[in-house]
């Protein structure tokens, strides 16, 4: 239920008929209730920092009690909890082995892996999520997409949206190609397009002599398998996000993230994150949005599962749907053989799920590196006084959990506020997602963001990896983070130096 306080400060996220399943409410948590003492204790450690000689307690442990070590090397993100159990870690690595699992086609002889596709973006969870880590656009000719795809959408109408959720914004699956466009498809299916992406120079002046350059991308679906897009279909590129952390951001409570919202500027910053509100699948009821670009997912469950049908055409409880995201217009498709059987019932049963869900929950965020060098101290001291904790919010401490040892109370350091703000025309796609506008992005992460070569082999960053460094990445900030933006470029090298060298030891 909503609190006073909190329903003043972030406005009607549900209508009233709604109020007694809304944003607040976590079904997929079993919580211990804080102490006013804890509570206490809790805003004075999130507070953020005001000094910056030294660095703050507990701050290179991003994870708490569950931080692992940083590694030199691409296994860095694929790690454990650090304080898992080691029955838990058994639990860990077979669900590590359904998320490298290769599917096949059916019908198969290796029952357990077949019903891939007939459409899909790739066989396996771990082919976008390399190493666990961060995917890229295509690299030039030759070079495929399959760590990024198109979604797609149509505008919906009266009607069409989710009563409960005001503010909701109706979209329909485009009528041939439904949400999600697949490049990848079984023998005797037609692929339902090619992504191919034109890229225009942007020369960016910087203080000190210094200039940047920004690439543009032009997106298009080519060689369209199925006929035409609809003439009003918002397309949406979207790259393949680093997994690390995944149980630490779910089992942050509700209420602080929606203590930070500031939907109508009230306080007059220039900021006014909002809170997403998705439809749950899993509990049919609206709740927060937390997961994906737009967070149009509420849990770790939720977002495997909506991965593995959309991206790989594997039916499972939640998306049952055994030819995955073929629609009516695509016939065979839908008629094509498929993995679901009486005793399996679905191509990844319950079982399986909640495995590839608690080790995506478990995948370890590796520790600060030089959080007391003074080109770190002031690069953050920079950080802080630009305003980007506006945005990305330094730490949180978890709920008290009865269940989930590894993200029960810590104390994490994740620079993220988990809402949606406007990013301006520039990063925009143009299609909304629930209550996320065509501007409005979730706020990302920036835990383990220097690490993104190391595992990744790339420095490629934003929604579709325009950015191609972390300043490019900085560069393209526009709407509420424009004044912020503009300060880095017009502030001193030295100090631009020092905020790239902080995001870097992330």
């Amino acid at each position: 239920m909503f609190s006073p306080r909190l329903f003043a400060l972030t406005g009607c996220l549900i209508c009233p008929a709604a109020l007694t399943a809304g944003p607040l409410d976590e079904p997929h948590l079993n919580i211990v209730p804080r102490t006013a003492e804890e509570a206490t204790r809790i805003a004075a450690v999130t507070t953020p920092a005001t000094s910056f000689g030294a660095a703050q307690p507990f701050e290179a442990n991003s994870a708490g009690a569950a931080t692992v070590r940083a590694m030199a090397n691409p296994n860095a993100f694929s790690q454990p909890s650090a304080n898992i159990g080691f029955e838990d870690e058994l639990t860990f690595k077979v669900g590590n082995g359904l998320f490298r699992k290769l599917w096949v086609s059916s019908p198969s002889s290796t029952l357990a892996s077949d019903g891939l596709g007939p459409l899909y973006n790739a066989r396996s969870c771990q082919r976008c999520h390399l190493k666990d880590g961060r995917g890229h656009p295509p690299e030039g000719p030759g070079d495929n997409s399959i760590s990024m795809f198109l979604r797609v959408s149509i505008p919906g109408g009266p009607g069409d949206g989710i009563d409960e959720i005001e503010g909701y914004l109706a979209t329909l699956p485009e009528p041939t190609y439904g949400t999600q466009m697949q490049d990848f498809s079984l023998a005797g299916h037609a692929a339902e397009y090619s992504l191919q992406i034109a890229y225009e120079e942007i020369e960016v002046p910087l203080s000190g002599g210094e200039v940047a350059w920004l690439r543009k991308p032009t997106y298009t679906a080519a060689d369209l398998g199925y006929g035409p897009l609809h003439a009003d279909a918002m397309l949406s590129p979207r790259v393949a996000p680093q997994m690390i952390g995944l149980g630490l951001l779910e089992a942050i409570p509700a209420a602080d993230i929606l203590a930070l919202a500031d939907p109508d500027d009230a306080d007059g910053d220039g900021i006014s994150g909002r809170a997403n509100i998705v439809w749950s699948v899993e509990y049919d009821q609206p709740m927060l949005g937390r997961f994906g670009l737009k967070a149009g997912a509420p849990t770790v469950r939720h977002q495997s599962a909506g991965a593995f049908a959309g991206d790989i055409g594997i039916s499972n409880p939640l998306f049952p749907a055994a030819w995955g995201e073929c629609t009516q217009a695509q016939a065979e498709c839908r008629a094509a053989p498929h993995g679901d059987g009486d005793e399996r019932g679905f191509e990844i049963d319950a079982e399986g799920l909640d495995l590839v869900a608690f080790y995506s929950r478990n995948l370890g965020v590796p520790a600060r590196r030089d959080v007391e060098d003074p080109v770190v101290l002031r690069g953050k001291e920079v950080f802080y006084t630009t305003g980007c904790t506006s945005c990305h919010q330094p730490s949180f401490v978890t709920h008290r959990l009865e269940d989930r040892p590894e993200q029960s109370f810590q104390l994490i350091w994740p620079y993220t506020d988990m809402l949606l703000h406007d990013m301006g025309p520039g990063l925009a796609d143009n299609r909304p997602e629930a209550r996320a506008t065509g501007t409005e992005w979730r706020t990302p992460p920036l835990w383990g963001i220097g690490l993104t070569e190391v595992v990744s082999g790339h420095t490629y960053f934003l929604h579709d990896g325009r950015a191609r460094s972390l300043l490019e990445a900085v560069l393209w900030h526009g709407g509420e983070a424009q004044p912020h933006r503009d300060a880095v470029v017009e502030m001193p090298v030295e100090d631009r130096a020092a905020l790239i060298t902080f995001l870097e030891s992330l």
